[in-house]
C-alpha cells in the first residue's frame, strides 16, 4: 500500500470499528465509480453474485442476510430496487408460505455478467495498489472478523467484566 500525502486529513481515533467502516465506505465509493456503466452498485453486484453461487434452491431472506452479515431490514432495502428492475424475484416457499425466497432472474444473470467485467477492473486496480499478498491477508482477516463465531463470545465476555 502506498503512503498517503501528509497534507490529507487523517483520523487519530483508535477505534477499529470506525476505521473499518471508513475503509468500507471508501472502497464502496471507488468500486461504484468504476462499476457505474454497469448500472449496478458494488453492494448489488455482491448480492447478485451470492445468489448465483447459492447451492441448491434459492435462499430465504434470512439465509441471505446471515450470509451477508446484514440486518434483514437493510437487506430488504437493497432487494427492493433489484426486484423493481426485474433482476430478482421474491417468491413464497411452497412448503412454508412464511418463508420468502429470493430468485435470481434471467435479467439478473445478464446484469451480473455485464457488471462482472467492471467489478474485475475495480478489483484489479485495488490489488495493483494494495499488493496481491497484502490483499489476500486482508481478505482473510476481514472474513475472519465477519464469520468467526468466537468473536461474539470474546465480546460478550468483555461485556460481563463491566
Amino acid at each position: 500500500m502506498k503512503d498517503r500525502s501528509p497534507d490529507l486529513a487523517r483520523s487519530v481515533s483508535p477505534c477499529i470499528a470506525a476505521a473499518t467502516r471508513a475503509a468500507a465506505r471508501r472502497l464502496t465509493q471507488l468500486y461504484d465509480e468504476v462499476m457505474a456503466p454497469s448500472n449496478l452498485r458494488v453492494t448489488q453486484y455482491h448480492l447478485l453474485s451470492e445468489l448465483e453461487r447459492w447451492p441448491g434452491s434459492s435462499p430465504t431472506v434470512g439465509e441471505l442476510a446471515e450470509l451477508l452479515t446484514i440486518e434483514r431490514s437493510a437487506l430488504g432495502q437493497t432487494l427492493r430496487p433489484l426486484e423493481r428492475d426485474g433482476l430478482i424475484k421474491m417468491t413464497r416457499d411452497v412448503s412454508d408460505a412464511r418463508r420468502r425466497l429470493i430468485v435470481l432472474t434471467k435479467a439478473g444473470k445478464t446484469a451480473l455478467a455485464k457488471a462482472r467485467v467492471y467489478w474485475a477492473s475495480a478489483h484489479a486496480a485495488f490489488e495493483a495498489y494494495f499488493g496481491e499478498t497484502a490483499l489476500a491477508d486482508l481478505r482473510t482477516t476481514l472474513r475472519g472478523i465477519a464469520e468467526d463465531p468466537e468473536l461474539l463470545t470474546t465480546f460478550m465476555q468483555e461485556r460481563k467484566k463491566l
